[in-house]
């Protein structure tokens, strides 16, 4: 098989984020990082993907300073992986995912998991994209520009 063109040079930050967390193993990787799994095993038995696939996204992931590898906080042999600031700062991206999966892939009264903050307990606010003056964007509202 082909090995994928990378799009680490392209002028496009989308692209360049596809390249590094595009793939769907990633990004539930990073997620459940973001719910508090760090080791291996249960990365493995969350996703239920295959050894390999699992081991090559968390050496990508560690590659591109998404996530490190760190001795097992329970001071065990065992080490875990956990979320860098640059990993951290896709928090919004996750939940963005989330809000659009929820309001767009479920059915009326069909259960699913929802997002609340720990304090309250009460569901996350949805995400909106706002100006420098602070009113919500809409896709016709902004236009892609080089620098």
């Amino acid at each position: 098989m082909a090995e994928r063109k990378r799009m680490n040079a392209a002028s496009c930050p989308v692209a360049r984020a596809l390249d590094v967390i595009g793939d769907r193993w990633s990004l539930l990787i990073v997620r459940d990082a973001f719910d508090g799994i760090a080791r291996f095993g249960d990365f493995q038995a969350s996703l239920g993907v295959a050894r390999n696939i699992l081991a090559s996204r968390l050496k990508a992931l560690v590659e591109e300073d998404v996530m490190e590898v760190q001795p097992a906080a329970d001071g065990t042999a065992y080490q875990q992986y956990v979320l860098t600031a640059k990993g951290r700062s896709l928090f919004p991206v996750i939940v963005g995912l989330r809000q659009w999966g929820e309001g767009n892939l479920y059915r009326r009264g069909e259960r699913r998991s929802r997002l609340v903050a720990r304090d309250t307990g009460k569901p996350v606010e949805r995400l909106q994209v706002s100006g420098a003056d602070g009113r919500v964007l809409k896709p016709g509202d902004v236009v892609v520009v080089e620098k």
